[in-house]
């Protein structure tokens, strides 16, 4: 195509007489980004998928223009979408584990795009597999195109969905969240990946929650409210000015520009952490040596937990941080008493609760315990049964905590209380509820037993900045209230740093760096830890020195201004 104009001009998008997206318009140019910014169900994931003809099922899509390369796309048939798909337009979706062919390795899935639009040889497909594996940071990228997405991190799943994507090199890429699943480094990996696409002439729409990333990437940013757009303009004007109420509250929800302690949405007062020294809580957790090793598809046996040790103790919460595969999860399952260490211990309470070789600590002898320590997960949609209603869901967590059925309504009223939930919701389905709401019904279940101990592994990344406000402040506010002791795994550093005391960052398996939040994130004292903060991206006018040399030299200091990077000597 030589006219490469993306042009969408009055786009409208309603199902069963709904509309959820009114009159939208604009116009992307070769080798430009927009951004499309807003809460969950402002219509953003939707007017994406319509301008590759998958806006779903009963849609009804009306526009003055919509047109790509001079085509119209309002009159393409089903054929027609399919030639256009991945060759013309890529997309990335944002949830990858659903996305990706569950029961096929991910280079297959990269492979497929490759032969529906006949790309080379059954050699060069293999090799393009590969390379695009590789440039968007994959590492050992043969190994990993034989992995099925069950045995990738998030971020590897994700990382190869966006290969798919690009696999055919489209003129315009139309991004859902591409980073969300990412750590700081490879999402500067992915960042770098998707500035190439501007830089060949190519173009980019982006929706995300991360309004760094935003700064970042985007020449243009477009807010939407409910389906209509409430601002339009250049990224400097919309994220350094903001004229509209709706937009300055989305960058007051930002977790990186506040303190512990402080409310991060709007109308609720501050409530206070618990006391930063910690030396009189109760110790509720310890890892000792932790390790554990998995066999690949490749046969070879890798270390991916290494000499993993911790405290935690009362009314406090341990941040954990580390690239994706760096056995963040691992080591929370191995806390869980989920999965068996091949080395070291975890005592909870003061018993042993998992432990290696002749130690071992049977789900039996834990059952006295397993009320006190409890989870939220990342995704928990996929750890509901859709079948089940929200007062079903809690009603199972009751039962495995011992209370009576007799309970279990009087309870329930109170849980969805806890998390600010009307009582109402008790009779909806997982499918029925927000992406905010299903977060707060996980809460709830994690809270039902009265636990001492929460593992949260990354149970805000999946969510917008609004309501990832509203979900951190609640967890601080139970903390508060119910002593609660939280082991916080995030790749987001903005969030870590809100949230945590003291913070464990993890690299191939080894903890390479602890220590208070506020030492390590003034003060990093590890290279990697310094390299991990300096691929933070920051929203314009954050202004933040640090040191941060490459893991190649030492005397060089990187300088974060507005959004631009500046390498000088010291």
């Amino acid at each position: 195509m030589s006219d490469k104009h993306l042009i969408v001009e009055g786009l409208s998008i309603e199902f069963d007489g709904q509309i959820v997206v009114h009159n939208l318009s604009f116009t992307l140019a070769p080798g430009k980004t927009l951004a499309l910014v807003g809460e969950s169900g402002s219509g953003k994931s939707v007017t994406a998928r319509s301008l590759i003809g998958l806006a779903g099922a009963g849609a009804r899509v009306s526009a003055r223009t919509l047109s790509y390369g001079g085509q119209d796309l309002l009159g393409l048939s089903e054929r027609g979408w399919r030639r256009l798909r991945g060759k013309g337009i890529g997309f990335v979706l944002q949830d990858a584990l659903v996305s990706l062919d569950p029961l096929r390795a991910v280079g297959k899935e990269i492979l497929e795009v490759l032969k529906a639009h006949n790309w080379g040889d059954r050699r060069s497909r293999g090799e393009r597999v590969i390379e695009l594996l590789d440039k968007v940071g994959v590492p050992d990228p043969r190994l990993r195109a034989r992995q099925r997405p069950d045995q990738l991190s998030g971020g590897l799943r994700q990382r190869a969905l966006i290969a798919s994507a690009l696999a055919l090199s489209p003129g315009l890429v139309i991004a859902d969240e591409p980073t969300t699943a990412l750590d700081a480094t490879v999402q500067a990996q992915i960042l770098e990946v998707l500035q190439e696409i501007k830089a060949r002439g190519d173009s980019l729409l982006i929706i995300s929650h991360d309004l760094a990333v935003v700064a970042q990437l985007a020449d243009e940013v477009l807010v939407l409210r409910h389906g209509v757009t409430v601002e339009q303009g250049p990224t400097e004007q919309v994220l350094r000015n903001p004229r509209h109420p709706y937009t300055r509250a989305l960058l007051d929800a930002v977790p990186a520009e506040h303190a512990r302690g402080t409310r991060l949405s709007p109308g609720q007062p501050a409530v206070s952490g618990p006391p930063r020294s910690g030396a009189d809580s109760p110790l509720l957790l310890r890892a000792s040596g932790l390790g554990k090793r998995y066999i690949g598809p490749d046969h070879q046996s890798r270390q991916v937990v290494d000499d993993v040790s911790f405290e935690l103790r009362a009314g406090r919460t341990l941040g954990i941080v580390g690239e994706s595969g760096s056995g963040k999860t691992t080591v929370a399952r191995m806390v869980l008493g989920l999965l068996e260490p091949d080395a070291g211990r975890v005592e909870f309470l003061g018993q042993p609760w998992t432990a290696a070789g002749s130690e071992r600590v049977t789900e039996k002898q834990r059952r006295l315990h397993r009320r006190d320590i409890s989870v939220i997960y990342q995704d928990p949609l996929s750890s509901f049964d859709p079948r089940w209603s929200v007062g079903q869901i809690l009603a199972d967590a009751l039962d495995v905590a011992g209370f009576q059925a007799g309970q279990h309504a009087a309870r329930i009223s109170q849980l969805l209380e806890h998390v600010r939930l009307p009582a109402e919701l008790a009779t909806r389905r997982p499918l029925q509820l927000s992406g905010g709401q299903r977060q707060r019904v996980a809460i709830a279940r994690a809270i039902a037993s009265n636990p001492k101990v929460i593992i949260c592994d990354e149970p805000v990344s999946a969510l917008d900045v609004s309501v990832q406000a509203q979900v951190l402040d609640l967890l601080a506010d139970l903390q508060a209230s119910l002593g609660l002791a939280y082991l916080f795994i995030s790749h987001d550093l903005g969030v870590i740093r809100h949230v945590s005391d003291q913070v464990l960052v993890m690299r191939h398996g080894k903890v390479v760096e602890s220590a208070p939040v506020e030492d390590l994130f003034d003060n990093p004292q590890h290279e990697y830890t310094r390299r991990l903060l300096g691929a933070v991206p920051r929203l314009p006018g954050a202004q933040v020195q640090l040191v941060v040399p490459p893991l190649e030299a030492e005397n060089t200091a990187w300088l974060f201004d507005e959004s631009q990077l500046w390498k000088i000597a010291i």
